[in-house]
């Protein structure tokens, strides 16, 4: 079982910075069983929960076209832990964040999820 812990998030005016960060624990070492994917998702009141940016173990990012240019992610394979930067922040960036990883083995994968951090930029 794996648990997911967020930090960072809060309020940040349009234009503004913020940085999340996501610790991943639980998951077993060896070559049987890793985390896949990592990254994350974000969703406001009445919307699906969308994907943001993800990456795997090939360190090759994947973003939403709403925020290229703007977010970066990263993940550090050794200490099981994602981030994000998020720079140009703009109104619609409002949500919560979910940290998101996939783990498990080649033949069993599974989906988790962390409990998520608001983030909200307003002047």
């Amino acid at each position: 079982q794996v648990q997911l812990v967020e930090s960072g998030g809060g309020l940040v005016q349009p234009g503004g910075s913020l940085s999340l960060s996501c610790a991943a624990s639980g998951a077993a070492s060896g070559n049987t069983r890793k985390i896949y994917v990592m990254g994350w998702y974000r969703q406001v009141p009445g919307k699906q929960r969308e994907l943001v940016a993800t990456i795997g173990t090939g360190d090759i990012p994947n973003y939403a076209d709403s925020v290229k240019g703007r977010f970066t992610i990263s993940r550090d394979n050794a200490k099981n832990t994602v981030d994000l930067q998020m720079n140009s922040l703009k109104p619609e960036d409002t949500a919560v964040y979910y940290c998101h990883a996939i783990y498990g083995s080649s033949w069993k994968r599974d989906t988790y999820w962390g409990q998520g951090t608001q983030v909200t930029v307003s002047s």
